[in-house]
């Protein structure tokens, strides 16, 4: 292959597996029969403005349900709306929470608190749903949960551990959504972007029960070094801000299913490479750890590839991380991992890699047109070359972003509308030598 044919096959797999996981896909499958009372929908996530479409389209279409009976509220991310006529769609802020989000929250609380015995509450869930849905315990403001969601994203710390604490400063996450809608029946669809497929995990589980606890959200900060604003310690003090927990009255009629995972994602991608005369090897589906020394490790099996006769595909997905130590540098994990990559395999011919994470956005300030990662190749190195930049000093600035500007690296795609985690391609030709 050309090195054009790399780059255009390696994005053909990545739109593959983005769109095996819209909502248009997997969400009208798994939508429920109309309750005599209403359908009230509730979505949140980089998805939630698309999931709220198609939810509207299919019980205005299959049912004839109209704004008496079928209303709802989604809050999506800056740049994700999609358009709807009874379901209202808001953006808001992601990563990091805004004011949008903030009465974005409050209005889903109130909408649940209203729902009857006769009326089914559908709750559409997608990854970007902790910052879209906001609701702060009481005695936090909104600044003291954006400094404190900062920390923790600078820190280095996994999804998991983020939302644990998340889920104990808030007021909807952690299965409070669904306390705040009983006795109402709830139906639970989800899209997974969290390695496993966490129930408790996935937009710090609003409607299922929550098995951490206050003293393990208070671990969690401890474990990677975030010092609590006094309030947020204050909270994590305060019994009152337990969630509730398995076989509490609040899911006695509630029901949860992920419908589309990052598996399903990683098939497509497979399918699409295969396709395309190239040998797939999943060097790991669920994939955490630091960007850079994920990076190392793949370049490593990259560079041990010898004797092919065929091209040879690594793949692999999850959630990787960055531990922020520059000033001022840009970027996400699926960058500084290609960035690591491309230092790793300077010079090698013969290669090709993609990194980027399916909801369109990785890192970034929040704008739909952050890149969702990068592609890179021997091609970008000789253009770094030329321009005489260092990848190892972008590398130490956390400035993967302005390394992939100037050498016309980047990945853009604009919003997705789902988010199934990160897609990471190394492909290693067989026309010419492996890399070594």
């Amino acid at each position: 292959m050309t090195p054009d044919e790399r780059r255009a096959l390696l994005r053909r797999a990545f739109d593959a597996g983005v769109a095996a996981a819209h909502p248009s896909v997997c969400i009208p499958p798994h939508l429920p029969e109309p309750p005599k009372g209403r359908v009230i929908v509730l979505a949140a996530g980089k998805g939630g403005g698309a999931c709220a479409e198609v939810a509207e389209k299919f019980y205005r279409e299959k049912y004839g349900l109209g704004p008496d009976r079928l209303t709802g509220l989604a809050v999506t991310r800056h740049g994700h709306a999609r358009p709807t006529e009874f379901v209202k769609v808001i953006e808001a802020g992601h990563p990091v929470p805004d004011a949008a989000g903030l009465q974005g929250a409050a209005d889903t609380i109130r909408i649940a608190e209203e729902a009857g015995p006769d009326d089914l509450v559908v709750a559409l869930i997608t990854g970007g749903g902790s910052a879209n849905w906001v609701a702060p315990a009481d005695g936090l403001d909104l600044a003291v949960k954006q400094a404190t969601t900062k920390a923790l994203l600078r820190s280095g710390a996994p999804i998991d551990a983020i939302n644990t604490v998340r889920k104990h400063l808030s007021k909807i996450k952690g299965g409070r959504l669904a306390r705040a809608a009983h006795p109402a029946r709830v139906v639970a669809l989800a899209i997974s972007d969290v390695p496993r497929d966490d129930p408790s995990i996935i937009a710090s589980g609003p409607t299922v029960p929550d098995p951490s606890t206050l003293e393990d959200a208070r671990a969690a900060l401890a474990r990677y070094n975030v010092e609590p604003h006094p309030d947020v310690a204050k909270a994590l003090s305060d019994p009152a801000n337990e969630s509730p927990k398995p076989g509490d009255e609040t899911f006695e009629n509630t029901s949860f299913l992920v419908v589309s995972r990052p598996a399903d994602a990683l098939k497509a991608v497979i399918d699409t490479l295969e396709q395309a005369g190239v040998e797939v090897r999943v060097v790991g589906a669920d994939i955490e750890g630091e960007a850079r020394e994920v990076a190392a490790e793949h370049a490593a099996i990259a560079r041990g590839l010898t004797g092919l006769t065929k091209p040879v595909a690594l793949l692999s997905g999850g959630e990787l991380t960055v531990t922020i130590k520059g000033k001022g540098g840009r970027g996400g994990p699926n960058q500084e991992y290609a960035l690591a990559l491309l230092g790793a395999l300077a010079g090698a011919p013969g290669w090709a890699a993609l990194a980027g994470d399916t909801d369109g956005a990785d890192g970034g300030g929040g704008a739909p047109t952050d890149p969702a990662g990068a592609v890179v190749d021997a091609e970008v190195h000789e253009r770094a070359r030329a321009k005489g930049m260092d990848a190892a000093v972008f590398l130490a600035a956390n400035d993967s972003t302005g390394f992939f500007e100037a050498t016309d690296g980047l990945l853009q795609t604009g919003p997705t509308c789902t988010n199934v985690n990160d897609i990471r391609i190394v492909l290693v030709d067989t026309a010419d030598q492996a890399p070594r």
